[in-house]
């Protein structure tokens, strides 16, 4: 059992529901009537009930002073600290209403309005009531009501003796799982299709749009051409160019490396954790049994009110094995295992999507299956939102590499992502400029997320994709400093299939976004337009010709040792490419070591040596990206997870299982 939390607040026994979540209790079918009153009473003394559920009095005050603070009511604090069960509440409710208790709701048999249901699933309320279809004349009443006033739920089965006849008793879960499996379809096609639906322009459910297929193929046919008509001045245009997107892309992070400084986590106290808000933690999981017990753990270790906390596990259905460890280790009761029917795309966007509409949180937080995010990284960002605009849509928190010392591989990544994520991004936002979010611990305002949304279903890189989307409709991110930590890949395979699929995306989000250049250009000006290309155009078109760069240098180095001379055309584009791939190499490496601390700084000197080598292997990637694009746009490639070993403190400052 879960701790109570003694530090939020002072006692208050009438535990009352918050105005605006008993105002916002819908009806699933979309009525109005007298039957919605069950579930808006207000509760003043539960012990008879909780005596019938067997649980003790005494233990009563922690979960009072706790529903004080978070502004809940005392039958969500003990549900959600696992105090006592849910069924063990309702069916006690039950008994003592003399109403019967049903575990389990016929979900093919109820009678549902889309939109209600849509409304009541997204609503601190919740659902209270369905109807369903009988045998008899009269529909079937089913109530999990979110107050559990006997006395007065007695006077209102006295007004309407009919309604004793047609009520049943139910739990909130079990209401909330057969209305789901009712709507699955509904959900699924919103999830699937909602960007598409209605902004086609900014899906990449087309790959490309007719002109740009239109100049690909100029180009397959006008390259070769100009390179028998022209040789000279056709490799002398494309040294340069590409020359020009590597430089533009070195010229980024030196501009950021000027002002780069490791900045430490702003302190925070766990102690004056009490929140209002609830916080909606996202988790697309697939194929991810290995590392269930740690990402529940981790998930334990995060500070916030359990009462105020969802955390939504969003599988796929037929994802036996993973689906086989959550239920081994038995999630707590603000844990919600989502099952995602089975279809196309399989992406992890889809997942978001599907998993999105069942929140009710005010923030939302998107978590991957291998991360450890610091245990106060909610509590920093809800009072950066408290802080900030309207505007600052998103709060995108630093993402740093646990097995830096691990290989060759994971090295070269954590000193990319020191340089991303403590360096690059934190100077975009200073500069209010466009940020390609990271695929994780992306922290959302909910009203904003639904205003652009959501994501893409179809893009393989949803995050750099929404980033750009939210700059586009006029929202902006900014950077947290509480990071979030995970394991690299060691093993090139793994590695590989990740860089093809983040290269790809980032090859699609382009195509997307530069459907209409002219319009892009006057939504998000002149400057921040400038970097969305060096960001975007500038890292695939610099990752494919990398290698051919390297290898013309080395042809070059290898016609002088051999003919001791070069030309003065050689001798210019070798001036050209070196200049370019080194000032590419010392720009990352400068911008890392800036941004870290001084005991790492050492260890990203030695690393840099080795650039020439990754950045080679990123070409690679890139081309096999390429081919991908083409061939299978939205193929998810997968990439395992180990199970890892946590050291993060819990929030209590013992180590405990958390779900």
């Amino acid at each position: 059992m879960e701790p109570a939390d003694h530090r939020n607040g002072v006692l208050r026994v009438d535990a009352r529901i918050p105005p605006a979540a008993a105002a916002a209790t819908v009806h699933p079918d979309g009525s109005t009537d007298e039957f919605g009153n069950l579930s808006r009473l207000r509760f003043h003394d539960m012990r008879l009930l909780l005596d019938r559920a067997g649980y003790r009095q005494h233990a009563l005050a922690p979960h009072a002073v706790a529903a004080a603070m978070n502004d809940t009511t005392l039958r969500k604090e003990l549900l959600a600290s696992g105090a006592i069960s849910e069924e063990m509440l309702y069916r006690a409710f039950a008994r003592e209403l003399r109403l019967p208790y049903e575990h389990v709701v016929p979900a093919e048999r109820l009678l549902l309005r889309e939109s209600a249901v849509a409304l009541a699933l997204r609503t601190a309320g919740s659902l209270t009531m369905a109807l369903a279809e009988s045998s008899g004349a009269r529909s079937v009443v089913y109530a999990a009501p979110v107050i559990l006033d006997v006395g007065k739920a007695l006077e209102l089965l006295d007004r309407h003796r009919d309604l004793r006849e047609r009520m049943r008793i139910t739990t909130p879960t079990a209401m909330r799982r057969a209305v789901l499996t009712r709507m699955r379809g509904a959900f699924l096609d919103r999830a699937v299709s909602g960007l598409f639906t209605s902004r086609p322009d900014m899906s990449a459910r087309s790959t490309a749009s007719a002109w740009q297929g239109a100049l690909v193929g100029a180009m397959a046919v006008g390259l070769p051409t100009a390179l028998l008509l022209w040789p000279v001045a056709t490799v002398f245009f494309l040294h340069l160019s590409f020359s020009l997107f590597f430089l533009a892309g070195a010229g980024l992070r030196l501009a950021a490396a000027a002002s780069a400084q490791p900045v430490a986590p702003t302190p925070l106290s766990a102690d004056s954790v009490g929140q209002r808000e609830t916080y909606s933690v996202l988790v697309a999981l697939y194929k991810e049994a290995q590392i269930v017990p740690d990402l529940l753990n981790t998930l334990g270790q995060l500070v916030w009110p359990r009462s105020r906390l969802e955390v939504k596990l969003i599988c796929e259905e037929d994802d036996v094995e993973t689906l086989a460890a959550l239920n081994a280790h038995a999630p707590r009761p603000w844990v919600e295992v989502v099952l995602v029917p089975s279809a196309a795309p399989r992406t992890k966007p889809k997942a978001l999507n599907f998993g999105l509409q069942l929140c009710t949180g005010d923030f939302v937080v998107i978590y991957d299956a291998e991360d450890r995010p610091d245990p106060l990284q909610l509590v920093e960002a809800r009072r950066k939102f408290a802080k900030s605009p309207p505007r600052v849509a998103c709060l995108q928190a630093p993402l740093e590499i646990a097995n830096p010392e691990a290989g060759f591989l994971s090295g070269l990544f954590a000193m990319e992502y020191r340089a991303l994520f403590h360096g690059l991004l934190p100077w975009l936002a200073r500069r209010n400029c466009v940020i390609p979010l990271g695929g994780t611990s992306n922290h959302f305002r909910r009203a904003a997320i639904d205003d652009v949304m959501a994501w893409d279903a179809y893009n393989v890189t949803e995050d750099a994709d929404l980033g750009l989307k939210l700059y586009r409709l006029g929202y902006r991110v900014d950077m947290l400093t509480r990071p979030t930590f995970e394991d690299a890949p060691v093993d090139f395979q793994v590695w590989l299939r990740q860089r093809t699929r983040w290269l790809k995306g980032w090859m699609q989000t382009w195509l997307v976004h530069m459907r209409n250049p002219f319009y892009l250009l006057h939504e998000i000006n002149l400057f921040p337009f400038i970097v969305s290309q060096i960001l975007f155009a500038g890292v695939f078109i610099s990752a494919l010709m990398h290698i051919f760069i390297s290898f013309f240098i080395a042809y070059i180095i290898s016609k002088f040792f051999i003919f001791d001379e070069l030309g003065s055309v050689d001798k210019i584009l070798l001036a050209l490419d070196a200049l370019s791939v080194l000032t590419g190499y010392g720009a990352l490496a400068m911008l890392a070591f800036r941004s870290a601390p001084a005991k790492e700084r050492a260890g990203y000197l030695r690393k840099s040596v080795l650039l020439p080598v990754y950045w080679t292997l990123l070409s690679l990637a890139a081309w096999r990206g390429l081919w991908q694009l083409i061939r299978a746009p939205h193929y998810w490639e997968k990439t395992p997870h180990k199970s890892y070993t946590s050291s993060a403190p819990a929030d209590d400052g013992k180590p405990r299982r958390a779900a």
